[in-house]
């Protein structure tokens, strides 16, 4: 059987494009579609040439959420196996959310339930302008449970409970002014405006970026306390002390590119 996720090549640059390819399904979840991109985001985690990956979709839409077979099939489950279900799903969107190297969106068509997730979960997500989003759980008596977490970090609680209950559909426009998207693009140039970031993405040293993840895990949401100073103090100092800060600190002062950026 065909995987439901396809990768691309590792482009010389360290590119990494993990592409959703169930087209005639709209890219909606199933079971294999989220073992796959579960098993192909620890595989990338783990692989020292991989750089940044690009999340993509083919087809008109991103991810139309759940695949209604596997709705189906779910509402027959008992609540042992709803619940190791629900465990692979919420897997899935911590690896993507916890993926130690950049992440980015490119969204076009529609992005219902889990496919805001994986929104959500990216670093930088850019859509179209043609992009839909929604968070329709509500309407089938469900609620966005284990996308939950990700989708209020991006959107805000604010936005999440009027989305959450209301279940409407929204634009890209506002998918931009809550926080979900980072920028919205003509579709036509949604993968020349996603290969700009990856380009500004690559300036920077690459265990600096890990780091630079880490910090955020770290700091959100938390007050400067003592033991939050101290933390931050500490891992700037171990950065600093590291062979790729030498390198970046001496590329800026002789005027020259750093070692990890091509010429």
């Amino acid at each position: 059987m065909d995987s439901p996720v396809f990768l691309q090549e590792i482009a010389e640059s360290g590119i990494a494009t993990l592409t959703l390819a169930r087209p005639d399904k709209h890219n909606a979840f199933n079971a294999k579609l989220i073992a796959d991109l579960t098993d192909a985001l620890c595989d990338l985690d783990q692989n020292e040439r991989v750089r940044a990956v690009v999340l993509a979709a083919e087809g008109r839409s991103f991810s139309a959420g759940a695949d209604l077979n596997w709705m189906r099939a779910m509402a027959d489950y008992s609540e042992e196996e709803n619940l190791a279900d629900a465990r692979r799903l919420a897997e899935l969107m911590r690896r993507l959310d916890g993926f130690s190297k950049p992440t980015v969106a490119l969204v076009q068509g529609a992005a219902f339930g889990g496919g805001v997730g994986l929104v959500a979960c990216c670093d930088i997500a850019l859509a179209s302008e043609t992009a839909i989003f929604c968070l329709s759980e509500v309407r089938l008596g469900l609620i966005p449970a284990v996308i939950s977490p990700y989708v209020v970090g991006a959107m805000g609680p604010r936005m999440a409970r009027r989305y959450f209950m209301t279940a409407e559909r929204f634009g890209a426009l506002e998918a931009l002014a809550c926080g979900l998207v980072h920028e919205v693009v003509p579709e036509r140039l949604l993968v020349q405006r996603g290969n700009e970031i990856l380009k500004a993405l690559l300036a920077g040293g690459p265990n600096a970026l890990k780091e630079a993840k880490a910090l955020i895990a770290r700091v959100a949401l938390q007050l400067p306390d003592d033991v939050l100073i101290e933390d931050t103090a500490r891992r700037i100092a171990r950065i600093r002390g590291g062979d790729e800060a030498r390198e970046g600190m001496g590329a800026f002062f002789d005027k020259r590119k750093p070692d990890w950026v091509d010429e």
